[in-house]
Parts: structure tokens; sequence; C-alpha cells
């Protein structure tokens, strides 16, 4: 009962917002796809338009690179701050924060969401980064994990127009709190377009739910050992986002709603390809 009042506090928030603001699943006159090219673990540069095939249900498509220095970043970061988020770990976790959020600039915005049992908004986007980090410096640990939940209302909170959307999503361990089933975030990362990445710590438990999430929205998860690292992997994060490509196509020979797959491929040379599972068409 604890989880489903602490989300209603956030949702009632964020969903009011977010029900105001165009949607990936709007936009099916001009879809946008983040997409991340590597080769022996190196990010690939360079590339053109005329190097990527993008294929919507199995269609071919007519694809735009879009010039990513025109578009600002948002980042929204969803933190555990469970009872076992304390201590060392905390100051980890807040310092890691703090460097990725002096590392934005000129039109970049940032959010901040926090889970514990109960999701709080202690941010919303905005430009005024030192809002967020007196926010996160502020935040003090409690109670269970509601990671399923926590993640439900980062994605509400990153749905903008606006520019490129990335979420940061770390906890230590297993959701033991959420209300909201699993299926029904995933549902909602689909008429989404940010693009999750989780970071998890190492453990004889997989973090399944942050796999699926980033999956689905081309991000990844990152799995570390001490949380001593975060800073180094917040900011790698960061920067390999901002090297993404930004694929733009208007979808031709397919449905206007439904779920639709995308398959997206690099012509005439080696690399690997990491992109968003699909999209979902009209509302």
């Amino acid at each position: 009962m604890k989880a489903a009042l602490g989300i209603s506090v956030l949702l009632g928030t964020t969903l009011a917002a977010t029900a105001q603001q165009p949607t990936f699943s709007s936009r099916v006159e001009a879809v946008r796809v983040d997409v991340l090219v590597m080769d022996r673990g190196q990010i690939v540069r360079g590339l053109r338009p005329e190097d990527f095939e993008v294929r919507d249900e199995g269609v071919l498509q007519d694809v735009e690179l879009v010039r990513l220095e025109q578009l600002p970043v948002n980042v929204v970061l969803g933190l555990d701050v469970s009872d076992s988020v304390s201590g060392e770990r905390l100051k980890h976790l807040q310092g890691a924060g703090d460097t990725l959020l002096q590392r934005l600039a000129g039109d970049d915005r940032a959010a901040l969401l926090t889970f514990s049992h109960i999701v709080r908004l202690r941010q919303e986007l905005t430009g005024n980064i030192g809002s967020i980090r007196q926010a996160l410096a502020s935040v003090s640990p409690s109670g269970q994990t509601a990671l399923v939940d926590g993640t439900y209302g980062a994605i509400a909170l990153a749905g903008s127009d606006v520019g490129r959307s990335l979420l940061i999503v770390f906890s230590d361990g297993v959701d033991t709190a959420s209300f909201l089933s699993p299926e029904v975030v995933l549902q909602s990362a689909r008429r989404s377009d940010v693009v999750v990445y989780g970071i998890a710590m190492r453990s004889r438990i997989s973090p399944t739910f942050l796999r699926s999430i980033s999956e689905m929205t081309g991000g990844s998860v990152l799995e570390v050992e001490s949380t001593r690292d975060l800073s180094q992997t917040f900011l790698r994060i960061l920067e390999e986002f901002r090297q993404r490509y930004l694929l733009s196509f208007s979808p031709r020979g397919v449905s206007p709603t439904g779920w639709h797959r995308l398959e997206v491929r690099v012509k005439g040379r080696r690399g690997t390809v990491t992109a968003r599972a699909g999209y979902q068409a009209g509302r």
C-alpha cells in the first residue's frame, strides 16, 4: 500500500504534464531514432545518411541525419535512495550525479527523481542545473526499492519535443516495493523517445527489468562492482549518448497505427548497431 501511495504523489504531477506533451507515438510524420554504432569497442564516427539502412516493418525507408549540435540534451536521473544506498554509497551516487550535471551546458536540461518505497519528484526538467545539484545534495536514504515505479515516473518526466532525452536509472538491488508491473512500464517506454541506460550493482541476480527497458529504447545496462566508479560510469554514458546518430524518416508504405518494428543497420562496413526496437504509431 505504501508503494501505491508513494507513486500516486508523483504520477499525479508527471502524467498531467505528459498528457500535454506530444510523445514518440504522435510524431509518426517524423520518426526519430537514436543510433549507436560500435566497432571493436570503439564508437564509429563520420557516418552519413546513405550509410544507414532503416526498415519499418520490413519496408525500406528514406532517412536523414539530424545535426546533433542543433539539439539540446535532456538528462533525467532516476536514482535509488532506499536504505541500502547509505553512507559511502550515497556519497558516491551524489558525487556521480553532480559530476554529470556539471558537464551539461548551453540549452541542456536535467531532472531528478528518486525512489525508495516512495517515488519523489525532486526537480522537473529545467535549465537551472544549480537547482538540480542542490536537490541531489539534500537526498537521504530510507525504505525499500520501487525500481519499476520509479522508472515509470522518470519516463513520464522525460517526455519532450525539445531536444533528445536520456534517462539514467541507478539501483543497487532488486525491486521490493513496486505497485506497477514491468509490462506496464515497458508499454510506456514504447510510447516515448527516451533512451534508457541502466546502472546496476553486479550480483548473482540479473537486472532483468533494466535490461528489458534498455533494449526496448536503444540504451544499455552497465553493471558495476562498486559505487566508487559511478562518476566515470555516468560520464561514459553521457559521452556515448552525445556521439550517437539521430536518424529521422517519414514512414512510407506502412500502417499509420500500431506497433512498428524497426531494423537499423550500417551498409558496406563493419559495425554493431544499437537502436530502439520500434515505435508506437497513432494514439
